[in-house]
């Protein structure tokens, strides 16, 4: 609960610090597979999907920008019991390479949208990397990577996997 409140207070005084806030959509398509530390019986190959979401860029600087965003995606692999749909919270930092590129990184947390108590772990914790083309100052077009920090399996089942990711997507902003 602490954490919920610390990150609400880092919110609000950056919101209240910031030099511009603008509000926008995204979406796209979404490459993603499971890395296996243990052998498996099922066949691992990686599932197309699609991801949408809604974003807050809030300017921090010139250069800098914190883009925390709400986001539904499809992920996991291609056979349904590895499937993981999840609600991601992706708290993304964006740095300014020119007037047209972006860079960012930042955590991510995901709750499994469908599901529950199947063996899958319900919350996915991963790090983000991208990279941002402005077409112009309300359209742009991203590219970023997405790689789990914890197994997606229960710990009593005894598999050890981590999702990987990579989302192709366009998005406007308001």
């Amino acid at each position: 609960m602490k954490k919920i409140y610390l990150a609400m207070l880092l919110l609000v005084s950056v919101y209240g610090y910031s030099q511009e806030v603008k509000f926008g959509v995204r979406g796209g398509y979404n490459i993603s597979n499971l890395d296996f530390d243990t052998p498996i019986t099922v066949e691992n190959i990686h599932r197309n999907g699609i991801f949408i979401g809604f974003l807050a860029e809030i300017g921090l600087s010139k250069g800098i920008a914190f883009m925390p965003e709400i986001q539904l995606s499809a992920e996991g692999a291609k056979d349904e019991d590895l499937q993981l749909d999840y609600l991601q919270m992706p708290l993304y930092f964006k740095f300014r390479l020119s007037e047209k590129f972006h860079v960012g990184l930042g955590p991510q947390v995901g709750l499994k949208s469908h599901k529950f108590e199947d063996g899958l772990r319900d919350w996915a914790y991963s790090g983000v990397g991208g990279l941002e083309f402005k077409l112009s100052h309300t359209l742009f077009l991203d590219a970023r990577y997405t790689y789990g920090v914890v197994n997606i399996f229960d710990k009593d089942l005894g598999d050890e996997a981590i999702n990987t990711n990579i989302q192709l997507g366009i998005g406007y902003k308001f």
